[in-house]
């Protein structure tokens, strides 16, 4: 059902945004806070036929940048912004407003075939800098390790890094993809990838490992006891008003938590 309906929302993606008509609200950023936006999006213009949004994703850091210039009136990313990106808006005029709209945990997933089915930070920490190599060496069968990872202006990528790398670099034998998307495809055609996904992503083309012996889930995201959980935002410039503000209500409040629940997220409530 998930890879249906991602199939379905990649093909709204590609109608929202090559529309003729200019959107009055643009909405630009993260592709693992995507799925959740697109359902809002379709069931706002429904009940708003005079309301046009121009829906678009190229990763968190994309959808940051967007903001402090002033061409989006809504950020979506699937991390907060950093004090730096924060001082920069301001010196642009630009006052960052968050909204936080999910939890989410980041699985580490790998292909169907592989019989490995837990790993510690530690040794996803040695995956991802390159130091382990082989399948064998975390209990698996032999094989050398297909490391994937999200390109690093992902909000996703920054997530991992903080939680799993740390201070280790990602190996530079990695393949960096550009989407959650195209992570679950290369994963899902290769028995010895391992690559790390939102909850939001996981289907049964990839299979979600437990890390420290915790499965990645919507309890265990909103406990924080899986240990790569994080929350997922959108910002404005400023408190929103007008249309801008009765769209950001729809997105965060009861509507919201029904898009959020289809997605594959975790509600805050």
């Amino acid at each position: 059902m998930k890879a249906k309906f991602l199939a379905i929302a990649a093909v709204l993606t590609l109608a929202l945004t090559g529309s003729a008509w200019a959107g009055n609200i643009t909405v630009k950023g993260s592709t693992t806070v995507l799925p959740i936006m697109q359902l809002a999006v379709e069931a706002f213009m429904k009940a708003n036929p005079d309301t046009k949004i121009d829906l678009s994703a190229g990763g968190s850091g994309e959808g940051v940048k967007a903001l402090i210039d002033s061409t989006t009136d809504v950020a979506m990313s699937s991390r907060d912004m950093k004090s730096s990106e924060i001082d920069l808006a301001k010196g642009k005029g630009v006052t960052p407003t968050k909204f936080v709209v999910a939890k989410d945990a980041v699985a580490a997933i790998v292909n169907p075939a592989n019989k490995v089915t837990n790993l510690t930070v530690e040794q996803l920490q040695g995956i991802f800098s390159g130091k382990i190599t082989d399948w064998q060496e975390v209990g698996g069968e032999a094989g050398k390790i297909a490391v994937i990872s999200r390109d690093s202006s992902s909000g996703t990528f920054e997530t991992w890094q903080h939680f799993i790398l740390q201070k280790e670099k990602v190996s530079p034998m990695a393949l960096m993809q550009a989407s959650s998307g195209a992570v679950l495809q290369s994963v899902s055609k290769n028995k010895y990838a391992i690559s790390y996904d939102g909850l939001g992503y996981v289907n049964d083309t990839i299979r979600a490992l437990n890390v420290n012996g915790v499965t990645p889930s919507a309890k265990t995201a909103l406990d924080a006891s899986y240990p790569v959980s994080r929350d997922l935002f959108i910002f404005t410039n400023g408190e929103p008003k007008g249309e801008l503000k009765k769209f950001i209500d729809f997105v965060t409040g009861p509507e919201g938590v029904k898009f959020v629940k289809e997605a594959g997220f975790v509600p805050l409530k």
